[in-house]
Parts: C-alpha cells; structure tokens; sequence
C-alpha cells in the first residue's frame, strides 16, 4: 500500500534500551524497508542499512555519533560508508569526525565552505555537489537535492525512493510553527523550497525535529510561511511598526499548531527582520 498512515508511523515499536532520566534520551526507530531514525533527545537523523553497508546521516554530537556507531555496529555487522550532513549548523553537523575514519563524508558544497570557515567541530566534507547527487550502496540509493536557500544557504534534502521518505531537517516543521525569529533564514526562497519538496514523490516526511509527517504537513507549514510572509510584507508597505504587527498579526487560521502562543511574535520578528534587509520602500 502506498499510501502510509501517520498513525501507523507513530505506532512503530522503539527498539533502543530505555536510558535513566539524567542520561541523554536515544533510540533508534525503524521507519520503512532498511531506513531507520535515530533519536539524540530533541534531534533526530537517519540511517540506511544495505547489504554492502550503511548510509548515516546528520552526527548531531560526538557522543550521540559514538552511541549510535556502537549500536549499528552490534545490529547490523555491516561498516558505516557514508555519512551526508544535511547541513552545516553545528547541532545537526557535530561529531562527524566519529564516523569519517571509515566513511565518505557527503554535504553541499556551501556547507563544506561554511564548516571550514566556521571551524564546525566536524569532519570537513570529502565529496560536495551543488545541485543533485544520488549515493547508491547495496542495490539502495539516496537521492540529495539541494532546492535553494532556506534555513542556511545550503540545506539539502535527502529522498529515500524505495521507502518513500524525505529527510527534511529544520525547514519544515510538522504541526509547529518554526523555530523561534528564524536565524539563518532567507525569504521568499524558503517558501520556494518547501513548494518544491511538496512535488516531490513521497508519503513520509521526516524532519529533523519532533514527529513524522506526510506531504498535508509539507503544504500546511508552506502555507503558514506564505502567510506569515504576506501579512509583514503588507505591513510592512503600510508602515506599520513591528510592535504594531505583534499585535494584529495574528495568523488565527494557525493557532492549533504547537508552539503559536510562544513563537507567533518571535516569528513575526523574525520576518520583519528579512523583510526590511530585501525591500527599499518610498
């Protein structure tokens, strides 16, 4: 069956040992076919088992990356030969020098500039591409889109075709508004990217915070955005103050995502910010 219901999704049995409560929060979930997701406390990331090996994404930290290469190793008994990083901020990027002794190391090539500049406490990439690169191991393969800029100005997709899932980190949420006043962020382009992962072929979206999703999330979060962006823009024309815009943008076709009552005025912040730095009014 193609279709996949959430539900099911969320019903998928933890098969990680549980941990005390002073110890980080980690498991590893299978989440369709050989491709798993593995959970560091609020962060998540996937992995791809093959018969030639494993495709790991995101480290998010030293220990997180220590913990789960100890752990694949013990499943599965095959090496880690790749490790692609969705993009560079440091805590989905972090700890990657755990695995790069023995794998491939794969990011967009803005990344790559980004995590030398930066000295992300990382291993520096081996390969970068700047449009597409499809990775293939053991009969498997893992299609990396770069769709533009969003949050950060190298964000990658990773689409798992024969799972049907899309690793989305960051700049999709599901039934959340998005982090806090968006750092790192560029718009209109952000909302582009969304559209473009909304026409791509999949049923599960998993992102790199909280649960997973199906394209209805891809296209209520590109929605939220549209709207949010529309209402500073137009405010924006009006002269309208941001103070003023906290208080009469109130986005109340919204208010049932999580975090509205805490983000709603940091986002609309966060987008005046972008706003202001791309338009010159009269």
């Amino acid at each position: 069956m193609r279709r996949l219901m959430l539900g099911m999704l969320v019903g998928v049995m933890l098969v990680a040992a549980p941990v005390s409560a002073q110890e980080a929060k980690r498991s590893i979930t299978k989440i369709a076919g050989d491709l798993y997701r593995f959970q560091n406390n609020f962060h998540y990331s996937v992995f791809l088992v093959t018969r030639d090996g494993i495709i790991v994404t995101d480290p998010i930290d030293a220990d997180a990356a220590r913990w789960l290469k100890d752990e694949l190793k013990a499943r599965f008994g095959v090496p880690v030969r790749y490790l692609v990083y969705s993009h560079d901020h440091r805590d989905h990027s972090a700890g990657g020098e755990v695995f790069a002794t023995e794998a491939t190391v794969v990011a967009h090539e803005n990344a790559r500039a980004t995590i030398i500049g930066e000295q992300r406490p990382t291993a520096v990439p081996d390969i970068t591409f700047t449009d597409r690169m499809t990775l293939r191991l053991g009969g498997k393969a893992v299609e990396l889109v770069y769709l533009g800029r969003s949050h950060s100005d190298n964000m990658i997709v990773m689409h798992f075709p024969e799972e049907r899932a899309v690793f989305a980190v960051d700049f999709i949420s599901v039934k959340r508004l998005p982090y806090m006043n968006l750092n790192d962020a560029y718009f209109p382009d952000w909302i582009e990217a969304v559209n473009k992962v909304e026409a791509m072929d999949f049923d599960i979206l998993v992102p790199g915070h909280g649960p997973l999703g199906t394209r209805a999330d891809v296209t209520e979060h590109r929605q939220y955005l549209q709207a949010l962006y529309d209402a500073v823009l137009d405010a924006s024309r009006k002269g309208r103050s941001l103070e003023e815009m906290k208080k009469s943008i109130t986005l109340d076709a919204f208010s049932h995502l999580g975090m509205y009552d805490k983000w709603r005025e940091l986002n609309i912040e966060g987008m005046y910010r972008q706003v202001s730095l791309h338009r010159r009014g009269n």
